[in-house]
């Protein structure tokens, strides 16, 4: 699989070592993290990064299709590399996102779109919940298990 890092030099993107931590931050990240976020972790390893750095970079990067912007309710642009197509479930109590995939959900969503005459080309869905007590979440994923497979990410 190829990493950020290598997209990067494929483009011929000049990498500062400053944008060089933005890419490892990036990479690293499992979170979804904004740009604060992202500036935060990137001030760890260097101090003198500078927020309209982060902002920049991130910027360049969404550009030339390197990140994806997600823009998830009542919440700041979250940032993640480009990868495959998933799912989001975002928790809105804690703001933690959880990607998933599932086979099922992917191939209602082709269905719909093949019936109403087009040809399927992205897509992208978003679940916002809440968390359950752990005796009903437990029972109702036996349930769940007979009915589709989700697969955590």
């Amino acid at each position: 699989m190829e990493t950020l890092l290598d997209k990067c030099k494929k483009l011929g993107l000049k990498l500062t070592e400053q944008r060089k931590i933005i890419v490892k931050v990036l990479s690293d990240s499992s979170d979804h993290p904004d740009v604060e976020s992202v500036h935060k972790r990137a001030v760890k390893i260097d101090k003198k990064i500078g927020i309209a750095t982060v902002y920049r970079t991130i910027k360049l990067f969404e550009d030339n299709n390197l990140l994806e912007k997600h823009e998830f309710k009542g919440y700041s642009s979250r940032y993640e590399t480009v990868r495959e197509n998933h799912h989001h479930l975002i928790d809105i109590k804690s703001g933690k996102v959880k990607e998933f995939r599932n086979t099922l959900v992917d191939a209602m969503q082709k269905q719909v779109a093949k019936e109403m005459g087009y040809k399927l080309i992205d897509y992208r869905l978003e679940l916002y919940a809440v968390p359950v007590l752990k005796i009903k979440q437990k029972k109702k994923q036996k349930t769940k298990k007979f009915f589709l497979k989700i697969e955590k990410i």
